[in-house]
């Protein structure tokens, strides 16, 4: 059952006065730099979003273990990096400590809290730069890598699934207002925002390369194919990826899910709202798929272009 608002607010007003508190300490005692005190609030601010997305919001000290490390399976699943999963926890375990230690509470959750055990590998992520450098490797004299750039760019801008880029139609563009509609895992559509730069990549494959293939009325409107003419391949998608990374030197196991972690990664730690992520990335929450499964269109294309690297440029 949802909680009571009023009960809802009071917690909120409690969680604010803590981190408050939490703040001063950082800066007073701790005497951390504004830019360290800022990452310690954004990663607690993803607590409460996750615990009022999923209803759960509740006072600090009433909060368990296992709520603790669902929100990191939760981040996990998200596809964020295994670096930002342990600064988190580490940020987690930092406010506990501070509310021990100001006997706000009499025990901390947190204690035994480590990264998920999700019998799961999880693949490297990608800095901006090294996105920007695998994606330059491209010989773009090539029809074929006038293709992998467009293919690429829609990965990284949009955080598709392999299986989701391959299938993706021509008729889905929405170019007018930057949007793709995409078939995702059981044949459930959302509308994702790709942004000018990956639209103006495909625009090129489109007039220089894919009307030159050979044309096959069953695959007339899916937007990437191979050499013959036919749908591009999972296997086609995964090696393009591997022989780029290996060109530019990156000591990484990399492979199409990589841009979608990195795609979740960077919004997330740029500050988008986890709600607007969630969406993008086509996730159905244990308790909000109902609540926020029309999320506005604007607010997720105002949440691209505050966050993702790509829309800011």
């Amino acid at each position: 059952m949802p909680c009571s608002p009023y009960i809802a607010k009071d917690t909120m007003a409690m969680w604010q006065a803590y981190l408050k508190g939490f703040k001063a300490y950082l800066k007073i005692e701790k005497s951390l730099s504004p830019n360290s005190v800022d990452a310690y609030l954004h990663d607690l601010a993803l607590l409460q979003q996750y615990l009022i997305t999923e209803q759960k919001i509740t006072e600090p000290g009433d909060l368990t273990l296992d709520d603790l490390e669902h929100f990191i399976a939760f981040l996990h699943d998200l596809g964020l990096s295994e670096r930002s999963q342990a600064r988190i926890i580490s940020g987690i375990k930092a406010f506990y400590k501070y509310l021990l230690t100001e006997e706000f509470i009499k025990n901390d959750p947190s204690t035994l809290l480590e990264g998920p055990k999700l019998g799961k590998y999880l693949p490297d992520t990608l800095s901006f730069q090294e996105i920007e450098l695998l994606i330059d490797g491209l010989d773009l004299t090539k029809p074929e890598d006038i293709r992998n750039k467009a293919m690429l760019e829609t990965l990284y801008s949009s955080g598709l699934r392999v299986t989701e880029l391959i299938q993706l139609q021509i008729s889905h563009l929405y170019k007018d207002i930057e949007f793709i509609r995409v078939i995702g895992k059981g044949n459930k559509e959302r509308l994702v925002p790709i942004g000018s730069v990956a639209l103006k990549h495909i625009e090129i494959y489109l007039e220089y390369v894919r009307k030159n293939l050979p044309q096959y009325p069953a695959y007339s409107d899916v937007l990437f194919l191979n050499r013959r003419g036919k749908p591009i391949s999972r296997v086609m998608v995964f090696l393009v990826i591997k022989k780029l990374a290996e060109k530019a030197g990156l000591q990484k196991n990399i492979s199409p899910h990589t841009f979608r972690h990195s795609f979740a990664t960077h919004l997330i730690e740029g500050g988008a709202d986890l709600r607007a992520v969630q969406q993008m990335l086509g996730h159905s929450s244990i308790t909000t798929t109902e609540i926020y499964m029309h999320l506005d269109q604007q607010y997720l294309r105002e949440s691209m272009s505050l966050h993702h690297p790509r829309f800011m440029k």
